[in-house]
């Protein structure tokens, strides 16, 4: 089966090569394409949260992982499948992330903690509803924590 999917926007930011830390700093506009009316963001301000659905576009295929890595590379941490961890080498190169709304303008979001580098192709932008986020304790692996120190 081949699924067809085509942008609904683009990321803007000073990002221009995917770098995996300092993600905290950068302020991203996530502009609609000419063909989404302005109105599919009516209402999207009353949100503080949106989860943003994108394709890591600069993912080459021949890189993809369909197996077990170590994260990033690091041998000291342990091999997992691709489906363990947020690896930009996905099979499908798909991303997500949940960002902060700062304020929309039109047909523009502005938004923090956005991982994805300019011209990034934005395929879906959800508002995070309180009631889909995950319900009692969280569990990780150390390692992630490890991982994520300097990511934001």
């Amino acid at each position: 089966m081949e699924i067809l999917v085509t942008p609904v926007g683009y990321a803007h930011n000073e990002r221009k090569e995917p770098v995996d830390d300092r993600w905290s700093s950068i302020i991203t506009t996530i502009e609609l394409t000419p063909e989404i009316p302005d109105e599919a963001l009516d209402g999207i301000e009353s949100f503080s949260h949106l989860e943003i659905i994108y394709f890591f576009h600069l993912q080459g295929k021949t890189s993809i992982v369909t197996g077990a890595e170590h994260p990033r590379e690091n041998h000291r941490w342990p091999k997992v499948g691709i489906f363990a961890q947020r690896k930009k080498a996905r099979p499908n190169r798909i991303g997500s992330t949940v960002v902060r709304l700062r304020k929309r303008e039109g047909r523009v979001l502005t938004v923090d903690r956005f991982d994805g580098i300019d011209m990034t192709p934005i395929l879906d932008i959800k508002p995070v509803f309180t009631e889909y986020l995950p319900q009692g304790e969280l569990r990780q692996p150390a390692w992630v924590a490890e991982l994520m120190q300097g990511y934001w």
